[in-house]
């Protein structure tokens, strides 16, 4: 593994006038973060949401992989923004396993420090703040962070809330064609191609969202920099 001494982080930028922060997630934080959940993800049950309990858990276990997105707001800076990563294998992400299980029910049991592919497991932004890049921003800190470790690349379940306004006419799978060849647009799948990530399948009954027929899109980004020598 290919990793430097010196602390990760990322600098201050600046997106239509709001100063935003991306930085490895602090344990202050967590409360904040857990909120932010409810308000991301509103359709789906507490029991899929992560709770402050969990944000504490995966800073403990991969600090470098956990992210926080802080805007200047009044005078002060507020976490407005977040995602959480784990360390994977090739072999456990080929298993298609729903959320609660590959994520071990969000307290990361399955992190394997020596994984070579960064699975994230969510990535939320709170609504009056979208819009404003933060999202990709976000998903920026990842695809740096698997740059500086080396990895092969990161992994995600691309959730496809925009599949509720035409699963009464469209299958799950047409859905995600559509998206792939640019003729719909989703809120969250179109942005993670937009970002750079493919679509390599379909994972059913994932999680409980009924927007989405409990479905979502297996997405892969590849690290075109992975050294397979690690040097």
């Amino acid at each position: 593994m290919n990793r430097r001494d010196e602390p990760y982080r990322k600098p201050v930028i600046t997106t239509r006038a709001v100063s935003v922060h991306i930085g490895n997630t602090d344990p202050k934080h967590a409360r904040r973060l857990a909120a932010l959940q409810q308000l991301a993800f509103p359709t789906l049950p507490d029991h899929d949401l992560l709770r402050a309990e969990h944000f504490l858990r995966h800073i403990q276990l991969f600090p470098e992989g956990q992210f926080a997105a802080l805007a200047r707001v009044q005078g002060k800076w507020a976490a407005v923004g977040c995602t959480s990563t784990f360390r994977t294998t090739w072999a456990t992400i080929q298993q298609h396993l729903p959320a609660a299980e590959i994520t071990g029910g969000g307290w990361f049991s399955r992190h394997d420090p020596n994984g070579e592919w960064l699975y994230g497991t969510d990535l939320c932004v709170q609504p009056d703040f979208q819009g404003l890049g933060i999202g990709s921003r976000l998903y920026e800190a990842r695809r740096e962070l698997v740059r500086w470790l080396n990895l092969r690349g990161e992994v995600a379940a691309g959730l496809i809330p925009g599949y509720e306004q035409y699963r009464n006419y469209l299958s799950v799978e047409s859905y995600i064609e559509k998206i792939v060849a640019g003729e719909l647009r989703d809120p969250t799948l179109s942005m993670q191609i937009r970002n750079g990530f493919k679509v390599k399948g379909i994972l059913y009954n994932h999680r409980s969202d009924p927007r989405t027929n409990n479905c979502a899109a297996l997405v892969v980004r590849e690290n075109p920099y992975y050294n397979r020598a690690g040097v």
